[in-house]
């Protein structure tokens, strides 16, 4: 993680830039971060997958960075290239990006967010810089979503249900993701980590012997059922990109309008490009969840591995898709890299609850790479992955997030 970490904050060096506090003289994020907080419940609201939610937060913060940028940025555009009209209100501009993001994207919703537009305009100076910014924001949020339609998103497609050792048992759906053109990376599959362990193999054995016992529901471990439980994020929660991005607004009260919208657009862009290399992992290596591992592991040709039949995770289901690579862990990663790189500090503590924390009870982080570290081993101890799942995913998630920050949105 030292190695992984000093690489991130080379970026300096490469024009990150120290992020500017509104202190020296700008604000504005407060507003930019109560729209990605509706972000965030329109992916509760809808229901959202977790590529989906990954994809509608990019949106919106691409929309709002470029509104921003393009009117008082000397930083290269996320999508939009063009500035926008002189002296026009940032602040404006960026609530009314958001605002066209979230209503073609939760078009059922749309009235509420036509309230609050109206009232974040309310409460600007009046006049010809409010106008000329709502408008310009509105323009470059419209621009968003009609350059990413048709980028692969839909329609959903399904991967069948397989058959044999070490193979995926059931049909999933959502691979069409694994195709998704890039918000930001040139390439996701260059992120793509090398296969699982071959079943055969001590590393498989140690692994399988290590979710036998630590993912086992019928070991009672109060402890580990609590920490899967509050990375857990079902349908319904804002996900586990929604929930970097709620950890991302805890750490960043501070910053200035134009850096608050970088950290989320560099932010959500990385983790939706995550996603595109952690399902075109999962879907090429269709491998087996811990579950039908160990109920079948007189198929899998290891001596050092025996079956349980009667074995369960102690999640509570097996998982919904492919085993390799875990998604938390790749979507952790890559967030955790970005945060450090963004700050130039890894050791930034911050408590936070996610949706799914038991009891509402928020947990105390002394860094981000803890927070990731804790993210991933949770779906050891739910006995939904193997450990070397886990330890891919991280690292793609960081290879993702190295491209991002020493590619994109760098002065120009």
């Amino acid at each position: 993680m030292r190695k992984t970490l000093a690489v991130v904050l080379v970026l300096v060096l490469v024009g990150l830039g120290a992020p500017a506090r509104a202190d020296a003289g700008r604000a504005g994020f407060d507003l930019v971060a109560a729209w990605n907080r509706l972000a965030l419940d329109a992916v509760r609201a809808l229901r959202a997958t977790d590529a989906d939610a990954a994809r509608l937060y990019a949106m919106v913060n691409v929309a709002i960075y470029d509104a921003v940028n393009g009117l008082a940025g000397d930083r290269a555009p996320a999508l939009v290239p063009e500035p926008g009209p002189r002296g026009a209100d940032t602040r404006a501009a960026a609530v009314a990006a958001a605002h066209a993001v979230l209503i073609r994207l939760d078009p059922d919703r749309a009235a509420a967010y036509d309230t609050r537009l109206d009232a974040d305009l309310a409460g600007l100076r009046p006049g010809p810089r409010r106008v000329e910014g709502a408008r310009w924001g509105g323009q470059v949020g419209a621009r968003v979503v009609a350059a990413r339609t048709g980028d692969g998103s839909t329609p959903v497609r399904a991967q069948p249900a397989g058959t044999g050792p070490g193979v995926f048992r059931a049909a999933w759906s959502g691979v069409q993701y694994r195709d998704v053109r890039p918000f930001a990376v040139a390439d996701p599959v260059a992120h793509v980590p090398g296969p699982p362990p071959a079943l055969d193999t001590l590393d498989y054995a140690a692994a399988f012997a290590e979710v036998a016992l630590l993912g086992d529901a019928a070991i009672p471990a109060d402890d580990k059922l609590a920490t899967y439980q509050f990375w857990s994020l079902p349908a319904g929660s804002a996900q586990p990109a929604g929930a970097w991005i709620g950890i991302a607004l805890t750490v960043s009260p501070g910053l200035s309008i134009a850096d608050g919208a970088r950290l989320l657009a560099l932010l959500s862009m990385a983790l939706a490009d995550t996603t595109v290399a952690t399902v075109r992992t999962k879907f090429d290596n269709r491998h087996w969840r811990p579950t039908t591992a160990i109920r079948e592991a007189d198929t899998d040709g290891n001596p050092l591995t025996a079956p349980n039949p009667a074995w369960s995770a102690r999640a509570g289901s097996a998982g919904g898709t492919p085993e390799y690579v875990s998604g938390h862990s790749s979507y952790s990663g890559a967030a955790a890299a970005v945060l450090s790189g963004f700050f130039r500090e890894d050791h930034i503590g911050f408590e936070y609850a996610t949706d799914s924390a038991p009891g509402g009870v928020a947990r105390r982080y002394p860094s981000f790479s803890v927070a990731a570290a804790e993210a991933g081993r949770s779906r050891v101890f739910g006995g939904q992955h193997f450990e070397f799942s886990n330890q891919a995913g991280l690292a793609l998630g960081r290879s993702v997030a190295r491209e991002v920050l020493t590619t994109r949105l760098l002065p120009r």
